[in-house]
């Protein structure tokens, strides 16, 4: 499902037009997205949390040349389902 088809989903089961789904979308991955800026998580019961975890800066290696390269530290979003989200699957 892309984000096309996840505003249409939305639309129907809400019964409500287009544009609010996508608004409504936009403003739930805006608010995800500025808490984890902030360094915060967000946890959505039944769904799951996101979160942002911090990866180690490492050595890596040009697969070209085969060089040494160094790789910056990063923090990286984290996603955890819940148990309803793993229960729905199984």
């Amino acid at each position: 499902m892309n984000k096309s088809e996840m505003i249409e989903h939305i639309a129907l089961q809400a019964d409500i037009s287009k544009a609010a789904a996508t608004r409504a979308l936009e403003a739930m991955i805006g608010g995800v997205k500025t808490t984890l800026k902030k360094g915060g998580s967000v946890s959505i019961v039944g769904f799951g949390t996101f979160a942002v975890t911090k990866r180690a800066a490492r050595t890596g290696r040009n697969p070209r040349t085969s060089e040494p390269i160094k790789i910056k530290a990063a923090k990286v979003p984290k996603f955890r389902p819940g148990k309803g989200l793993k229960d729905a699957l199984n």
